[in-house]
């Protein structure tokens, strides 16, 4: 069994190291006027913590009124005794933190669920069963751009241009107008730093005066899938395929911006878009796949063995996917075998999602194994057979699968997940293969290093604020210099134009906002499946809202149990 994400505590095997810097931080409030190494409130601390390591905590030997009354120099020097300890217990943290990883093939719940409730298993196809190498992308990539020059009368000279594989990440928001990518948290405010305009980044000012601000209206901001449509201005990239299309409108830019060419951003998206569209609907992409089914197509043995265990089991299973049946049956050929189609017990192609969601009036239609569609009624959905098109409506009448003992994968929060856990009380799956690669990143020492002294040093200025005079200012401006550095550092450690698929530095991003309301649990692959059994319960953490008391103490709020507000004025209160 996997290890769990678990609270930062819990990761240590020894958590003294964690009370002591808890107990450090906590300290430097104050209780009545003096400043105190702990208050007899903090169950988890004993007052002898420091004494113990062979030193007496020098801010325990403060009061407030002694600081009325220091120089500025013996102050000055007090604030950097308080860093200094606190970055040394921050660094005898992190070879307990080092040894402690969050297994990448984990499954993480938003929603507590049990699979003993499950009884029916839905897939997606394209990167849910199967899973397409990088390749794919280069191809779509320079396909699009070919249609381009050869179709839309594009410059030639856009033939320099290749794909460029970690420029872009998921989750993206394109402002179609103003012809500008950028990243925005689960707030509306964008991340000052991710704002590109072709391959080059936008300076913070001149977004702020674009935007009056980083606050993107709700008014401007995509629709519900995510779309650029009846007046917003804003296009959200979900989907695994939108990062050839993101990096092609960031190419197609620059060049115009390097040759001084006037263009209307508006028509360059539509013709990006309309060309990356035309890969799928000519069939371009497809037959692309299945003439080196070898090269594009990866893990199909392991999502194999998920699907045997599944009906080894005696569940139920379906599939629902926007691709042909053509293109499906090679790659579940490739991925299962010539039997793959016993396994499901009903095959749905070109669905049209999320249409196929919420259109009541599209009916299903019966294809041969040679593509033929068929023109009979159809009054049951029966086993070995394909269908095209229908409606989910159509699908609960004919099979009765309903609520919350259905779950569904797919790779797209919007069209594969969002009207499924909203409108039908089915069990929702996401799939993230961005998941493996960003916790590796995290359990390596650089990652694990600066985050945990940057949460340190975080703390040690929420509550060093109340200094207010000019030598105090000056020292924690420096403070204040280091942690932006340490969160830029943090944001390029994932990737150097966006940083986190997950995060815009502390806040969640719109993309992790989405993922955390329509998916009940997500994970890298569905290989994940395999390290659990079906009588599994998934259970989330239960993370404390701001205003809750908490349990374990590095989900508190620094400084937040048991302080009285007063405690925050450098003024001592008269005994």
């Amino acid at each position: 069994m996997p290890t769990l994400s678990l609270p930062l505590s819990n990761l240590f095997r020894n958590q003294e190291g964690f009370k002591r810097l808890f107990a450090h931080l906590k300290s430097l409030h104050t209780r009545s006027g003096i400043w105190r190494v702990n208050s007899s409130s903090t169950p988890w601390v004993s007052s002898s913590a420091f004494v113990a390591r062979g030193r007496a905590d020098p801010v325990g030997q403060l009061t407030a009124g002694n600081m009325c009354t220091r120089s500025s120099g013996d102050k000055t020097s007090w604030l950097w005794s308080v860093y200094n300890e606190t970055k040394q217990q921050t660094q005898d943290l992190i070879p307990v933190i080092s040894k402690n990883f969050v297994n990448p093939d984990t499954i993480f719940a938003n929603n507590q669920m049990s699979l003993q409730d499950i009884e029916i298993y839905g897939f997606d196809y394209d990167y849910t069963l199967a899973f397409y190498s990088s390749h794919l992308h280069t191809q779509i990539f320079n396909i699009a751009r070919d249609i381009l020059i050869n179709e839309h009368r594009y410059p030639e000279g856009l033939r320099e241009y290749d794909y460029i594989s970690n420029f872009v990440i998921r989750g993206l928001h394109y402002d179609v107008q103003k012809a500008l990518l950028m990243k925005i948290d689960a707030f509306h405010y964008i991340q000052l730093g991710t704002v590109y305009r072709g391959l080059n980044p936008v300076p913070e000012k001149e977004v702020i005066a674009m935007y009056e601000g980083s606050h993107v209206p709700l008014e401007i901001m995509s629709d519900y899938y995510g779309k650029s449509s009846h007046g917003h201005t804003m296009k959200q990239f979900m989907d695994i395929f939108s990062l050839p299309e993101m990096t092609l409108l960031s190419c197609v830019n620059d060049y115009f911006m390097k040759h001084n060419i006037d263009y209307e951003p508006v028509h360059l998206y539509k013709d990006v878009k309309e060309a990356i569209g035309d890969v799928h609907v000519r069939g371009i992409m497809y037959r692309v796949i299945e003439a080196d089914i070898e090269k594009y197509i990866c893990y199909g043995e392991q999502t194999h063995a998920v699907l045997r265990k599944l009906s080894k089991n005696g569940k139920k299973m379906f599939l629902i996917t926007n691709s042909p049946f053509d293109f499906v049956d090679r790659g579940m050929n490739y991925i299962v075998g010539k039997d793959w189609r016993e396994l499901f017990d009903v095959v749905i192609v070109q669905a049209d999602k999320p249409g196929f969601f919420n259109d009541k009036r599209k009916p299903f239609r019966r294809v041969t194994d040679k593509g033929v569609l068929l023109w009979d009624r159809i009054h049951h959905l029966e086993k070995g057979q394909i269908y095209k098109q229908g409606n989910l409506y159509e699908f609960l009448r004919l099979t009765g699968w309903r609520g919350s003992k259905v779950l569904y994968f797919g790779d797209h929060i919007y069209s594969d997940l969002a009207d499924l856990t909203l409108k039908h009380g089915w069990r929702t799956g996401a799939i993230i293969p961005e998941l493996r690669k960003e916790i590796k990143i995290m359990n390596t020492e650089e990652y694990v290093h600066t985050m945990t002294w940057l949460q340190a040093l975080t703390g040690l200025l929420e509550q060093m604020q109340v200094h207010q005079d000019p030598e105090s200012q000056t020292v924690i401006q420096q403070w204040i210099n280091e942690r932006e550095e340490m969160r830029l550092r943090t944001k390029d450690i994932f990737n150097i134009q966006f940083g986190s698929l997950f995060r815009t530095y502390h806040n969640p991003t719109y993309f992790t906002r989405r993922l955390s309301r329509f998916a009940d649990i997500y994970m890298a692959s569905l290989s994940c499946l395999l390290n659990y059994d079906l009588q599994h319960t998934f259970y989330p953490r239960r993370t404390p809202l701001q205003h809750e008391s908490p349990i374990w103490p590095e989900q508190t709020s620094t400084g937040a149990i048991n302080i009285p507000f007063q405690s925050h004025s450098t003024t001592p209160k008269p005994e």
